[in-house]
């Protein structure tokens, strides 16, 4: 893979093909804004990269959707379209080209990649048995029959797999299956297919898969399929099907997992033909410009087994590297329609910022393919504490004093010690790009807050607000809010890819243009700044809770949609537990039984590892008259170094406790789910130690 050198580099990147069956919601996004930040910040590293996608327009479920409200498949992949991209551009995703797979473009490389497969000997023929509709008179797809599973005896369960107890079975071993689409009993048919034979591919796949293109979770799994033999794949689908017609055959038409990936190339052509980018550069068989896919962990095979296959086969390049995530669960569970926590994207914007989401999701990522959490209390909070408490408050607090002290002016000159404050958050640059580059997006949200937090202590230590009041400190006070803005710019300039219409107005309050990543090479001296207005707000619990009401609202009233899905070769279970939304509130206290609670300003003086304790650091806390000494469960978000000299908040009138590694002398707020995600309280405001928290 690529070094984070900044050497000039050409780029395309894809995400997969949203399924013009359905609206966009919280789930999809999770791929998309991890995209969208990834090309972002190769933009701002100053590469030619480009960022297309496509609607998925084709197959059986968009063909009975159509006809269900009475509309052409055309005028629903139309429909579909126009939604998708007004989410999509609602949640900051900036695509360079966004297309439909159901075009001219596509249809020519589907029927080039096809026939090219024939002529070289890859494609076959086979007689298969598989039900049919009677009534509707079509083929089914595994999921447009339903029966009781073999397995487990459930009812109601599809043709691919059961819902209940996680068995797959072929459709043929229902017990009492039905059609979906008529409700009438299917029988069973035969019919001639065709097949891409891939197994001709095993041994490339094989190496290839091996080579550093996957993320070795991915190469492991399928070492499954290489190592059982691959089989033939089954390309085509009888009519009536909504999708391109294979060439010299009748009433057989593309499977759609065959045109959707082939998407890619046609959504770039047009893109090519529209900007002057040369397409062979990019997909020619020894082309060295760099192509990445971004998708999800349940379409792996697909991508990097089927795709990687045709291509060769056809003469075209391979990817440089496929970057599968996990799914998304909302409070720890499967996104819930009934609670309200299945949310829309349109929902969503409704009523909160979409910057909230694209920062939570980038705090989440990694460069894995682990299952990520939409915690909603965790949401609010690491928002707040994050975005609004430490980074745009550096701004908040400075821009003032700098407009009406020094008519909106920066100081041109500072102390050494200034200077080299700015330069070690400037030489943090080439750290959190690799971390970006990776995808190791939480590792870098991590790296900017610490930064953050560093900016809010050099505030609160300089205390520009006491300055102001004292005669003769005014070079200190300019000093003091100039490296605030600027540290602030340093900031935002980091989190330009997550955040950049956030960017956008900080530029505006900045008097800059388009952030470059390396502009911050040099500080702002002697430059103008203009008033500051608020560039994000608090994220509130009730605006959250509006969000998740009207998503339950609206699924539980509207009608059961569709089966949104396309035919599909993997299988996988799902859970039927989902959870409320919110835990549920415990026992009142009195407002007097709360005000006993003496929280104080704490100083961490010392920090180290408990050996013997799997979660808990050591602590020696100054709160100002005295020391203390607690053992704090937060070894799993942080090495003890990087707490020396922070401050935070303790419980300071709780009774001593007695534990196996000592006595802890009172307790350390902090907030999160756990893990990793687990942040102590970091006061600033001029907070000193053994001050008291009102």
């Amino acid at each position: 893979m690529p070094n984070t050198a900044n050497t000039p580099r050409k780029i395309l990147i894809t995400s997969a093909l949203p399924y013009a069956n359905g609206p966009i919601h919280l789930g999809h996004l999770v791929e998309y804004i991890q995209t969208d930040i990834w090309a972002r910040f190769q933009k701002m590293r100053g590469h030619t990269c480009t960022y297309v996608c496509a609607d998925d327009a084709h197959g059986t479920p968009i063909m009975l959707r159509a006809q269900a409200e009475g509309i052409t498949p055309e005028a629903l992949i139309a429909k579909s379209s126009e939604e998708h991209q007004a989410d999509f551009a609602g949640f900051n995703v900036q695509f360079d080209h966004y297309d439909s797979t159901n075009s001219a473009e596509n249809k020519a490389f589907a029927e080039q990649i096809y026939l090219t497969l024939k002529e070289k000997g890859y494609i076959s023929r086979k007689t298969i048995s598989q039900y049919y509709d009677p009534e509707k008179e079509m083929f089914l797809p595994d999921r447009f029959v339903k029966g009781t599973c073999p397995k487990c005896k459930t009812d109601d369960q599809y043709g691919d797999n059961c819902e209940a107890c996680g068995a797959t079975y072929s459709p043929t071993d229902l017990i009492n299956p039905t059609s979906a689409v008529s409700g009438a009993t299917p029988i069973e048919k035969e019919t001639d297919h065709l097949f891409f034979e891939l197994n001709q591919f095993e041994e490339m796949l094989k190496t290839w898969t091996r080579e550093g293109h996957l993320q070795t979770q991915i190469a492991n799994k399928l070492d499954e399929w290489l190592n059982s033999g691959l089989r033939g794949w089954d390309i085509s689908r009888d009519a009536p099907y909504f999708g391109f017609e294979i060439p010299g055959e009748k009433d057989k038409f593309f499977y759609v997992w065959l045109d959707a990936p082939i998407g890619y190339m046609s959504s770039f052509k047009t893109y090519c033909d529209q900007s002057g980018l040369n397409f062979d550069e990019y997909w020619k068989e020894d082309a060295t410009t760099e192509l990445y896919h971004f998708i999800g962990k349940d379409i792996i095979n697909f991508h990097a087994l089927f795709w990687p296959a045709m291509l060769t086969g056809a003469g075209f390049r391979k990817p440089t590297g496929i970057f599968a995530h996990g799914f998304l669960t909302v409070d720890g569970q499967k996104m819930s329609k009934s609670r309200g926590t299945f949310i829309m994207a349109k929902t969503y914007l409704e009523h909160l910022n979409p910057e909230y989401l694209r920062y939570y999701y980038a705090a989440k990522l990694t460069s894995r393919i682990d299952d990520i959490d939409l915690n909603l209390e965790d949401f609010a909070q690491r928002v707040n504490s994050d975005l609004v408490g430490k980074v745009i408050n550096i701004a908040s607090r400075c821009a003032g004093f700098v407009v009406k002290k020094f008519d909106g002016k920066l100081s041109g000159q500072w102390s050494p010690e200034a200077t080299a404050l700015y330069q070690s958050f400037a030489d943090k640059s080439e750290e959190i790009a690799a971390l970006y580059e990776s995808r190791d997006y939480g590792h870098a949200m991590r790296d900017i807050m610490a930064l953050a937090d560093k900016a809010n202590e050099y505030i609160a230590e300089t205390a520009p607000w006491v300055l102001a009041k004292q005669e003769g400190k005014e070079a200190e006070l300019h000093e003091s809010v100039s490296v605030g803005i600027n540290l602030f710019r340093v900031l935002i300039s980091y989190l330009t890819p997550v955040l950049p219409v956030t960017a956008d107005k900080a530029n505006a309050f900045l008097k800059l243009e388009n952030i470059a990543w390396n502009d911050i090479k040099k500080p702002l001296l002697d430059h103008e700044i203009t008033k500051f207005k608020p560039l994000l707000t608090r994220l509130e619990m009730e605006g959250i809770q509006k969000m998740v009401d009207a998503s339950a609202s609206t699924m539980n009233n509207g009608k059961a949609a569709p089966d949104g899905k396309k035919e599909r070769n993997d299988k996988k279970a799902t859970s039927k537990q989902p959870s409320p939304a919110f835990e549920p509130i415990a026992d009142e206290i009195s407002i007097e039984e709360f005000a006993k609670i003496d929280l104080r300003i704490a100083k961490i003086i010392h920090a180290e590892a408990v050996p013997d304790a799997k979660k808990l650091l050591k602590l020696t806390l100054d709160i100002g008259n005295e020391q203390r000494q607690v053992f704090a469960g937060i070894k799993s978000a942080y090495e003890p170094e990087e707490l020396i000299g922070k401050l935070t908040v303790m419980v300071a009138n709780l009774a001593p406790r007695k534990m196996r590694f000592g006595l802890s002398e009172g307790m350390v707020l902090a907030a999160g789910p756990g893990g990793s995600d687990l942040y102590i309280l970091s006061p600033t405001d001029g907070a000193t130690p053994g001050m008291r928290v009102k």
